[in-house]
């Protein structure tokens, strides 16, 4: 469904039972100065929600396409940048911003006037909350609040997500070897392989924190850490 006043630019694919609401501008031409009119595109998964003035700019040359899944929320004025990838069921609140380049894994949840930083990633089930913003890797599962900063893990969605209590109490285990140890990262992830490796939420977080150029962030506070959601 298209609702009056939207405004789709080609190359521009959309699959089915997505919904446009009034204002939201999908497949414009990104906003990057190096950008010469080539045919790059847009390509968009099935029942998606687009509500008003979300915009959603279509690719340059380094990769050519945006591309975003199913099941997404992207609430007013959201936007999502050159080159993207969003997973399926990601919800953005109002006013959430996406750099180009960035990479969001399912079920990423970023809240009001958060922002990520180009060329990052956001791992499944992870969370930006209100006003703030990250310029690393969030890794899957954890919660970041204010500017880089690590406070928790997202319980709540883990178990709406239909993870159980082990695998939840493993990620716990899992954030304080990595947050609360002292230990580099590297020496950080070698332990989680070893003594959890084996659960499959770990093993999932692992795989992500061996693939984070821009590294990942720290805590600065006890408030709320572990028991967050």
């Amino acid at each position: 469904m298209i609702r009056p006043g939207a405004i789709l630019c080609g190359p521009l694919t959309l699959g089915r039972g997505n919904v446009v609401h009034s204002g939201a501008v999908l497949g414009e031409r990104p906003q990057h100065l190096k950008y010469s009119d080539e045919p790059t595109g847009v390509e968009i998964g099935d029942h998606n929600v687009f509500r008003e003035h979300v915009t959603v700019h279509r690719g340059t040359t380094q990769s050519w396409v945006t591309r975003i899944g199913s099941h997404n929320f992207f609430m007013a004025g959201s936007h999502i940048a050159h080159d993207c990838r969003v997973g399926d069921r990601c919800i953005l609140a109002n006013g959430a911003l996406v750099g180009g380049h960035c990479v969001l894994e399912d079920n990423v949840y970023l809240s009001g006037n958060s922002a990520v930083h180009q060329f990052c990633r956001v791992g499944r089930l992870a969370l930006l909350s209100g006003c703030s913003a990250t310029t690393k890797d969030l890794p899957p599962f954890i919660i970041q609040q204010d500017v880089n900063v690590v406070v928790g893990v997202n319980v709540i969605g883990m178990r709406r997500a239909g993870l159980d209590a082990p695998q939840i109490n493993a990620v716990r285990q899992a954030f304080r070897v990595l947050f609360r140890e002292g230990l580099p990262l590297s020496d950080a992830v070698a332990r989680l392989e070893r003594e959890l490796g084996a659960v499959p939420a770990v093993a999932e977080l692992i795989a992500f924190l061996r693939n984070c150029p821009r590294g990942i962030n720290s805590t600065r506070s006890r408030l709320g850490a572990d028991e967050a959601a």
